[in-house]
């Protein structure tokens, strides 16, 4: 039987566009308001959701999303209420991908074998893998533990330090693919329209985070709460990445 990823990727392999992955911090900066940008972001042109899992100590992360991190916790986020939050938003919504993203501690806190277990009767399709330092050595081994796509880090460091070189980038999917036969999706870095747009070009998912985590700390009033635009600002954001990236030339067969 397919999984939601699988469906996702072969309906956009068909319309001959690339996937639009976006990463929002599960409770940023509050919990109705992260599970209300969720519940939008599908409408907004999002096709594959990435939730963060708030941690104490994201050393990938930059500061953007290490903020976003702090802002949850402090509003109480834990990983039953990440867990709830993909709840609620499986009452209605049963196509859109569910991808879990963070660090290993939360999981190893909460219970391995407990989390996998909740984690899939809530309605999560997968946790993430893979960096740009992996050599075609060791890429196999990577792959054979992988399913529904390969993330592949565009930069070396943390979360929104640097722009993507899509000229690297480029030939590095190429590299990827000769080893799977995964879709791969590309993310650190991409922060505008047009390059989403170039990376789509190649990649067949492109996943934008500290964009979006930026525009929401930009909606918040003096005190770090949600403001009535928060919601909003992160979905005109989306839409915009959205419309860029179906200008894109596929200049390969996913």
């Amino acid at each position: 039987m397919s999984t939601r990823i699988e469906k996702r990727f072969a309906a956009l392999k068909e319309e001959g566009r690339a996937a639009l992955v976006t990463f929002t911090m599960a409770g940023d900066p509050d919990y109705d308001t992260s599970l209300a940008i969720a519940k939008a972001l599908p409408k907004a042109g999002a096709d594959i959701i990435e939730l963060g899992m708030p941690f104490t100590d994201p050393m990938a992360d930059g500061p953007a999303i290490q903020a976003a991190g702090l802002r949850a916790l402090k509003s109480g986020q834990r990983m039953t209420k990440t867990l709830a939050m993909v709840r609620e938003f499986r009452k209605e919504n049963s196509e859109t991908p569910i991808v879990l993203m963070g660090y290993y501690n939360p999981i190893f806190i909460y219970g391995s074998d407990r989390f996998l277990s909740d984690a899939k009767a809530a309605g999560v399709d997968g946790l993430i893998v893979a960096t740009p330092t992996t050599d075609d050595k060791r890429l196999p081994t990577v792959l054979t533990n992988t399913s529904g796509f390969v993330y592949y880090v565009s930069i070396t460091g943390i979360t929104g330090a640097a722009a993507p070189d899509t000229t690297r980038v480029a030939a590095a999917v190429a590299r990827i693919k000769r080893h799977t036969g995964l879709p791969v999706a590309v993310g650190f870095g991409v922060r505008t329209a047009e390059q989403a747009r170039a990376i789509a070009e190649g990649a067949d998912g492109v996943v934008v985070g500290s964009a979006l985590v930026d525009a929401l700390r930009n909606s918040l009033d003096k005190s770090g709460k949600a403001s009535p635009g928060s919601v909003k600002a992160v979905t005109d954001l989306v839409s915009s990445l959205a419309q860029g990236m179906r200008s894109a030339r596929r200049v390969a067969a996913m």
